[in-house]
């Protein structure tokens, strides 16, 4: 009796052990997105691309050196408190090796002291303020990304032209915040004589509208309000208020498919894009284009790309390092890493980790067979074109 226990007892541990072992050989890379909350449509996409994108980057096989990639999801809700503790559970209770996201730029904010603590990579998508590989930066911060200063410089290349006075539209919190300052430092000719804040889930513009109005319908030369939205709300409404009898015009950079509905009603609007799907021209991008409308009848959108670059920055690192999920050894890897991306070649910059990455000049054209304003190509904008300030003072 004490013998067959015993021996039950070591097949037990043993498949335990051949379990744990298995278990290891996983590489478990935790997605801390908004699958729910304001920016739901922002995280989904970012799913579906960082799904595609390491299906495509692995050849279809989810395995690297012989070691499978699990992907655990993680519903951030668009709350930073709700952020911090799910990344936490991923590196400590999920033994994730390597986390991505979030959406929220309020909700990475919250998360990068948890990668430190950890000493875990959190590749951070689609998150964009300046301050996340800025000034609460850490080494254990990646970014494919792009960052507020990448949005505004583009934009600033469409807008900042001798003459023109310029006030600003954003929403009050980190991503509206850091895409004003950043647009502000971009802007070397061109006037800021407004910057208005409203709450993000602002619906009635009117007051705020009002304010940008004042400001700047006795402005001289050409009058343009700026708008930095992300999520809820249509910050276009304020078209209603006959902006063209003051002269006043409306830009914007890029945005998701549904959004850029309301571009229909701009055309000729200029502005700067990280992605729109019918703009760049590599293998990647046909690949990741094919692929969606293969599977969703649909073209990608903005933020599918993110998560799609994302996934190819992971498994680029992840052959090179031979599987190895050291974050010492991953670190080495990626600073100064130049990856392919349906954007192109991207590069993580040894400073700050930041995704050096083209952005695109656009006009709207409104052609009926789109159900938004068409982003058409006026020049792409090249990394070394971009003097993107290193903000993280390290």
């Amino acid at each position: 009796m004490f013998k067959t226990t015993r021996r039950l007892a070591v097949i037990a541990l043993a498949c335990a052990s051949a379990f744990a072992y298995a278990q290891s050989k996983d590489i478990r890379i935790a997605h801390v997105y908004s699958k729910t909350g304001p920016l739901e449509a922002y995280g989904k996409q970012t799913h579906t691309g960082l799904l595609m994108g390491l299906d495509y980057a692995t050849g279809g096989t989810m395995m690297v050196n012989g070691r499978k990639l699990v992907v655990i999801e993680k519903d951030d809700q668009g709350k930073p408190d709700l952020g911090k503790s799910l990344l936490a559970t991923a590196y400590g209770d999920d033994k994730a090796d390597i986390a991505v996201g979030p959406t929220s730029s309020g909700v990475a904010l919250a998360m990068l002291p948890v990668a430190q603590e950890y000493q875990k990579i959190l590749l951070v998508e689609p998150a964009v303020a300046d301050s996340i590989t800025g000034d609460k930066w850490n080494k254990f911060i990646f970014r494919t990304g792009r960052n507020s200063s990448q949005d505004a410089i583009s934009n600033a290349v469409a807008l900042d032209k001798p003459g023109v006075s310029i006030a600003t539209l954003a929403q009050d919190y980190a991503f509206g915040r850091d895409g004003v300052k950043a647009f502000k430092d971009a802007i070397k000719t061109a006037k800021l004589v407004h910057e208005e804040y409203l709450p993000a889930n602002t619906t009635d513009f009117t007051a705020g509208a009002q304010r940008l109005i004042d400001k700047l319908k006795d402005q001289p030369g050409r009058k343009v309000i700026f708008i930095i939205w992300a999520g809820a709300g249509n910050p276009f409404k304020i078209a209603d208020l006959d902006l063209k009898r003051y002269g006043i015009e409306i830009a914007t950079g890029g945005n998701i498919l549904p959004a850029m509905a309301n571009y229909k009603n701009f055309p000729g609007m200029e502005g700067a894009t990280y992605y729109y799907f019918g703009i760049p021209k590599n293998p990647v991008n046909e690949a990741l284009v094919s692929r969606h409308y293969s599977e969703f009848k649909a073209p990608p959108d903005f933020f599918t790309a993110g998560g799609f670059s994302a996934a190819m920055a992971l498994v680029t690192a992840l052959k090179k390092t031979g599987g190895d999920t050291k974050t010492s050894t991953l670190i080495k890897t990626m600073e100064g890493m130049s990856f392919d991306t349906p954007k192109g070649t991207m590069t993580f910059r040894k400073e700050d980790h930041q995704a050096m990455q083209s952005m695109y000049h656009f006009k709207i054209k409104v052609d009926p067979a789109f159900a938004w304003g068409v982003p058409e190509l006026v020049r792409e904008i090249k990394p070394d074109e971009m003097q993107v300030p290193i903000r993280n003072k390290k």
